[in-house]
C-alpha cells in the first residue's frame, strides 16, 4: 500500500527505501524463469525478471514514491552555443563536454556537410573490407602530428577503443595495475582479457611501486592505466611519477586522455604538454573524439607496431564499421581549429580556474578538482544532489548529479562540465544559485524534499 505523509516523515531514507522494495516485489510478482529463459506460462520471457531490472525498477518506484523528479534523460529539443532547450525553456548548459567551444563554429559544421556531400553518411563496411576512406588517414595523420605520436589509429566508440585496446594487448599470466577512479570502459576491458588486475588507491604511484617491487616477477606483461583528467573528480595524476615507476619495473603505461586533449596543456596537446613527458615514453595513448575535437569516436595513439596490432587484430575495429564520413570530417576540423586558435585553451583554463576559485570563495567543496574542464560540487547526499539538479534547471542551469552507486552517497556531487563558451557571469549565476540550494538542501528531510 501506498506509504502515508505521516509514515513517510518517520521514516529514514534507507528504511523507506527498504519498504519500497518489499511494497513493489509484492505488487507485481516477478514471473518464474525456467533454465533456458523462458517463462511457465510460454509467453516470451520479458527479462522483467532479469536480476539487473528489478534494480532499475526499485530505483523508479523509490523516485515515483518520494515525488522527486528523474534528472536522468532529459529530453533536449534543441541546442545552441553554451545553451541547451529543456521543456521549452533555454537554459545554460553545464552538462555538455565540448570543451572547446567547437560544435557549432561554421568550419566544422562545413567540413561535415561537406563530407557527407562526397562520401555519404555511413562508411558502409569495416575498414579492413570496404570502408577504408581517404578521410580516415587524414584524420589519423592529424592526430599523430598533433600528439606528437607515430602513429594513430580512429575508432567508432571511445568505450569500445579503451576495451579492444586492454583486451586485445593483455591476456593470461598478465597483469593490470588500475586507477581506482578509471573509467568503466578500462575495467570491462580487463575482464574481457583474463589478465590478473589489482586496482590501486587513486594517483598513488608508490602503491604501484611497492606492488611491482614485491610481485612483478610472476607476471609476463604488466600494464599501469592512469587517466590524464578523471572526469568525475577533474584532477589529473603526477605523471612523470608514474613513468618512473614503469621504467624501473619494466612494465606498460597506458594514459586515457578523453578528457584531458583539448584541456591540459598550453596548447590542449594533454597531460603530456602539462607535465613536460615525452608522449613516445607512454607506451598506449588513448583518447575520445567526442570532446574537444566534438565528434564521435575513439582513438589510439603510439608506436606504428602498437597501431598495426590495432588495425590487424582488435575485434572493436576489425569487426566493427568506419568512422563515419561527417564525425570522421569534424574531427579534422576540429583538430585544424585547436591548432589555429590556442585561445580557447588558454580561455578554458582561466574559466576553470574560475570557477574553483569562486566556488571555494562561496564555501562550495570542489573535491579533488584542479580547476580544468570538470568540477565536482560535492553535495553528499544523493537524494539532496538529485533535488538541487531539479532546482537549478528551474532556474535555468543544466547540471547533472553523480549519485550512488556511481560515487559512494556521502560523495554525491553535481558535475560541472566547463567550455570555452562559459563567461565569468555565468559562473558566477550558477555557483550563486548553488550555494543557495545547497544551504537549503542542509536541514531538509526525506518529506521536505519529496515536497520541495
Amino acid at each position: 500500500m501506498p506509504l502515508s505523509d505521516n509514515s513517510r516523515s518517520k521514516l529514514s531514507r534507507d528504511t523507506l527505501l527498504a519498504n519500497l522494495r518489499e511494497t513493489h516485489a509484492a505488487k507485481k510478482p516477478l514471473p518464474v524463469a525456467r533454465a533456458g529463459g523462458g517463462r511457465q506460462d510460454g509467453l516470451p520471457y520479458d527479462f522483467s525478471g532479469h536480476p539487473a531490472y528489478s534494480e532499475v525498477r526499485v530505483a523508479k518506484a523509490a523516485s515515483q514514491t518520494l515525488g522527486v523528479k528523474s534528472p536522468f534523460f532529459r529530453v533536449s529539443d534543441a541546442v545552441r552555443d553554451g545553451e541547451v532547450q529543456i521543456e521549452g525553456r533555454w537554459v545554460r548548459n553545464f552538462a555538455a563536454y565540448d570543451y572547446l567551444g567547437l560544435n557549432f563554429t561554421d568550419m566544422v559544421r562545413a567540413r561535415a556537410r561537406a563530407a557527407v556531400a562526397e562520401w555519404g553518411v555511413s562508411a558502409t563496411a569495416s575498414r579492413l573490407v570496404g570502408g577504408e576512406r581517404r578521410l580516415h588517414g587524414e584524420l589519423e595523420a592529424s592526430l599523430a602530428q598533433f600528439l606528437g605520436t607515430d602513429a594513430t589509429l580512429a575508432m567508432v566508440s571511445g568505450h569500445a577503443t579503451n576495451m579492444a585496446l586492454v583486451s586485445t594487448l593483455l591476456g593470461p599470466g598478465d597483469l593490470v595495475l588500475v586507477d581506482a577512479l578509471a573509467h568503466n570502459s578500462i575495467y570491462e576491458g580487463i575482464r574481457n582479457s583474463g589478465a590478473a588486475h589489482s586496482t590501486f588507491p587513486h594517483n598513488d604511484h608508490t602503491w604501484v611501486e611497492d606492488h611491482l617491487a614485491e610481485r612483478r616477477s610472476r607476471y609476463k606483461n604488466v600494464m599501469i592505466i592512469v587517466e590524464g583528467l578523471y572526469s568525475m573528480d577533474g584532477d589529473a595524476p603526477d605523471l612523470p611519477k608514474f613513468v618512473s615507476v614503469k621504467q624501473r619495473h619494466d612494465a606498460w603505461l597506458m594514459v586515457d586522455e578523453a578528457h584531458s586533449i583539448g584541456v591540459l596543456g598550453a596548447t590542449g596537446r594533454g597531460i603530456c604538454e602539462e607535465q613536460g613527458v615525452d608522449p613516445r615514453q607512454i607506451e598506449v595513448i588513448m583518447g575520445t573524439l567526442s570532446k574537444s575535437f566534438c565528434s564521435c569516436g575513439g582513438f589510439v595513439a603510439g608506436s606504428e607496431a602498437l597501431i598495426d596490432l590495432m588495425r590487424y587484430r582488435a575485434p572493436g575495429f576489425v569487426y566493427s564499421v568506419g568512422l563515419s564520413a561527417p564525425n570522421t570530417a569534424a574531427a579534422i576540423a576540429a583538430i585544424d581549429a585547436v591548432v589555429a586558435e590556442p585561445e580557447r585553451v588558454r580561455k578554458l583554463r582561466e574559466i576553470g580556474e574560475y570557477f574553483r576559485t569562486t566556488a571555494m570563495a562561496m564555501g562550495l567543496d570542489t573535491g579533488e578538482s584542479q580547476g580544468y574542464a570538470v568540477s565536482p560540487v560535492i553535495i553528499g547526499d544523493s537524494l539532496k544532489a538529485v533535488w538541487v539538479s531539479n532546482r537549478l534547471l528551474e532556474a535555468g542551469f543544466n547540471v547533472l548529479p553523480i549519485i550512488a552507486p556511481a560515487v559512494p552517497d556521502k560523495s554525491a556531487r553535481l558535475r560541472f562540465f566547463l567550455t570555452a563558451s562559459h563567461t565569468p557571469a555565468d559562473i558566477d549565476a550558477v555557483l550563486k544559485e548553488t550555494a543557495a540550494l545547497r544551504e537549503k538542501s542542509k536541514s531538509m528531510t526525506v518529506t521536505d524534499l519529496a515536497g520541495g
